[in-house]
């Protein structure tokens, strides 16, 4: 379930951004208090381009080497949707069994 998650919160901030450099994925995701590291990151942003769902451009930098922007493509944006559906129905049913639990 974690990887889904993370999948959902990493495509949503590259949806709203439009293009995103990595180290700025794991700031919102901090803001956020969901802690993720580079070793996770990077195989997933990879794992995710390789599946068509991002692309990236590499654009000069002021302090060092080029970097590599990710933005979403047309397949990651319907990947996404997917995602929330799927989140917003656990989400429901999570809500759900809470609220009817004490009901027995």
């Amino acid at each position: 379930m974690k990887k889904g998650v993370l999948e959902l919160c990493i495509l949503s901030i590259i949806k709203n951004e439009g293009e995103v450099y990595p180290s700025d994925i794991i700031s919102r995701m901090k803001d956020a208090e969901l802690i993720v590291v580079e070793g996770t990151l990077y195989p997933l942003l990879t794992r995710l381009k390789n599946a068509g769902l991002l692309t990236y451009s590499w654009k000069e930098s002021n302090s060092g080497p080029p970097r590599k922007y990710f933005s979403i493509t047309g397949d990651g944006t319907e990947v996404l949707e997917d995602l929330r559906t799927s989140w917003n129905h656990l989400v429901q049913a999570v809500n759900h069994s809470i609220e009817n639990n004490h009901t027995s």
